[in-house]
């Protein structure tokens, strides 16, 4: 009996590209008394498994928090599944806005004390008596009120690349620390102020919005299905999205694009940009926003030392691993030493009530037409070349592109000499495997674009 993944996430992403399907991303959760999580999570990995279900779950006494994706064929089966439980019957799925085949890439069922992480005693106050849900359109009109305030409840390093127009951000690194400090900074406002609230699918607010109104707050409203649900309603209805930047998303995509704002700087230039990166030292990996030139001149890097440490050879790299407690000092998303940018302007505009917050003025993105028309299938570091599998259309040499993906950002460039199906040829049509050099590494999960004259 299989209740564990077999396969590592590049064969797992060799695979995906192979079997061709598209893949849905969703999101779900509920709160339920689950007399047995261990049992419940191995009923859950043997019914996903075979449905080629991949993503990240949490289970606990308290219910179910899951990210997930699976092949579009294989959604209903799926649904089947999770409805064989009666407090999942009829569950909204908030399905993403972007998809990405890769967005994960092995299926993990973990038992946890909570399925998030909020540092309260639910035995002090009473779960199940919540704020009011609103959909977009009546967030929309609330938004307006001027006796509302919103509050964003999801960290820094979420709200720092989008939000909602006139949203408090509390600058915290966990969704423990933001509930006494929005508590202490609205306590004069228990009952003269609608306490408005969202984050990225609905699960933080639900338990967010029963502490407060635990608390004293008599009029709690929260947005229901997060982020992901209202983009969803905004486009069904046609109404206007005051959410402004990306969502950010818990897996490979790391982002999906709500509006074509830009709100937020590159870590280390301050140039407006909204892309987040792993530092490509695996020592490292520390989350943090860089923009194209940036990533091109500190070669995905946070620092000049991780720099230097992914040009040593791979043993040496993994000599320098070995053993290291890395931590909270490595692993802290966007808040770092070597961060100049960010550290700067975080101290310079710090302020001491979080009332204060006022959101950064957004910059709009100049789009260029582009057109998909290949994946990525492998890149020869030794020789710096990159190859696709052209899947539309054809690429010419001189032809402008696009290299796209979670973690190789955009990257831009003209195609010089060019091989197709192993020599050298100037056309490459729909079937062929091509390659070029490239000044950057390629993964699995990137797609390429031809630019089109503006």
């Amino acid at each position: 009996m299989q209740l564990y993944n077999t396969l590592s996430a590049e064969e797992r992403a060799v695979l995906i590209d192979d079997a061709g399907k598209q893949r849905l991303t969703l999101s779900f959760y509920a709160y339920a008394q689950i007399e047995n999580p261990t049992q419940f999570r191995n009923e859950l990995f043997l019914a996903w498994n075979p449905l080629e279900v991949l993503g990240r779950i949490y289970v606990a006494h308290e219910g179910i928090n899951a990210q997930l994706s699976l092949p579009a064929d294989n959604f209903y089966e799926f649904k089947d599944t999770i409805e064989e439980y009666d407090f999942m019957k009829g569950i909204r799925l908030n399905v993403a806005v972007e998809h990405d085949d890769h967005s994960f890439l092995k299926l993990t069922i973990k038992v946890r004390d909570k399925i998030v992480a909020d540092g309260l005693n639910d035995d002090t106050f009473d779960a199940t008596n919540i704020g009011i849900h609103l959909k977009a359109k009546e967030f929309n009109d609330l938004l307006e009120d001027p006796d509302t305030i919103v509050v964003d409840m999801r960290n820094h390093y979420e709200s720092e690349i989008g939000h909602f127009t006139k949203a408090i951000k509390p600058d915290v690194d966990t969704f423990r620390e933001s509930l006494p400090i929005i508590e202490e900074q609205l306590s004069e406002h228990k009952s003269d102020k609608k306490l408005l609230m969202y984050c990225t699918g609905g699960i933080r607010c639900e338990k967010a919005s029963a502490y407060f109104k635990h608390k004293g707050f008599e009029n709690v409203y929260q947005l229901e299905g997060g982020i992901i649900e209202y983009t969803r309603q905004v486009k069904a209805e046609g109404l206007e999205s005051k959410f402004i930047g990306k969502n950010f998303v818990f897996d490979h995509r790391l982002g999906e694009r709500i509006t074509d704002d830009i709100v937020s700087q590159c870590h280390q230039c301050g140039k407006p940009c909204d892309n987040h990166t792993n530092c490509a030292n695996e020592g490292c990996h520390l989350l943090f926003i860089q923009c194209d030139d940036c990533k091109a001149a500190m070669e995905n890097c946070c620092s000049t030392d991780c720099v230097s440490v992914i040009h040593l050879p791979e043993e040496e790299q993994k000599a320098i691993r070995r053993g290291l407690k890395n931590g909270n000092m490595i692993f802290k998303k966007g808040k770092s030493d070597v961060l100049t940018f960010r550290n700067v302007s975080h101290e310079n505009h710090k302020v001491s009530a979080v009332l204060t917050d006022v959101p950064k003025p957004a910059i709009k993105i100049k789009k260029q037409p582009k057109r998909y028309v290949a994946k990525g299938l492998h890149f020869f570091p030794k020789a710096s070349i990159g190859q696709f599998y052209l899947e539309s259309g054809e690429l010419n040499t001189g032809d402008k592109i696009l290299i796209e993906g979670p973690t190789t950002g955009t990257q831009e460039m003209e195609i010089g000499e060019m091989f197709v199906n192993d020599a050298p040829a100037a056309t490459a049509v729909k079937g062929n495997v091509v390659s070029f050099k490239l000044p950057f590494r390629i993964r699995l999960s990137d797609k390429l674009y031809k630019l089109d004259a503006v």
